[in-house]
């Protein structure tokens, strides 16, 4: 597949000291901008980097860390009403994502049905949503891959390209990069589409 354009994604976990340097660095940068972990929280710097991304121009998603209890249909519509709230006002140049890494496998039907309500609840609302996970632990065990292939898939496999899942918008690569203007490791991701013209023409994200 072609490369359009690399990018990054951050949290709180990731200081940033000088973002001219990040937005000549990087084309787009994903953000987290919440999630439900035990309690429903926003990410203490979503506010601030959304903020710089906009001031120097780098176009921006934005991701939902679904936690460990994402395992029914009401739970994916209450997860994605949080997330809502998190986005309300916001424009955003790429997807937004639901984030499965720690939902315990055993339920993987149950993480399916919270999935599809999650992700027909943002569409509902016009956001162009898709779904963050591993290859192998994520799409692969803990999610029904044919019932959710219709959604954007963001893909974490560090070392090769993914091999289970086959079609992907997003990929990330690494999550050892070193970024300009950033302390420490940063995820590296690859997009292979022309996403902020998708939403800038389609009306979604806050379009």
């Amino acid at each position: 597949m072609k490369v359009i354009a690399r990018g990054i994604d951050l949290s709180k976990h990731n200081k940033v000291y000088d973002w001219p340097a990040v937005a000549k660095a990087v084309d787009f940068v994903i953000l987290r901008a919440g999630g439900d972990y035990n309690k429903k929280y926003k990410d203490s710097k979503f506010e601030l980097y959304y903020n710089a991304c906009k001031m120097y121009d780098i176009p921006v998603g934005a991701y939902y860390d679904c936690g460990k209890e994402f395992y029914s249909a009401d739970k994916g519509r209450e997860c994605a009403q949080h997330f809502l709230n998190l986005l309300s006002g916001k424009q955003f140049e790429y997807p937004v994502f639901m984030d499965i890494e720690v939902t315990p496998a055993k339920y993987k039907k149950l993480i399916t049905d919270a999935s599809i309500a999650f992700c027909d609840t943002m569409q509902d609302r016009r956001y162009f949503v898709g779904i963050y996970a591993s290859d192998i632990s994520g799409f692969m065990e803990r999610l029904q891959y044919d019932r959710i292939k219709q959604y954007t898939a963001w893909v974490a496999r560090y070392g090769k390209t993914p091999e289970y899942v086959k079609a992907y918008g997003l990929w990330q690569y690494s999550s050892t990069g070193r970024i300009a203007g950033i302390e420490g490791n940063v995820d590296q991701d690859i997009a292979y589409f022309k996403y902020p013209e998708v939403m800038k023409g389609g009306h979604f994200n806050g379009y």
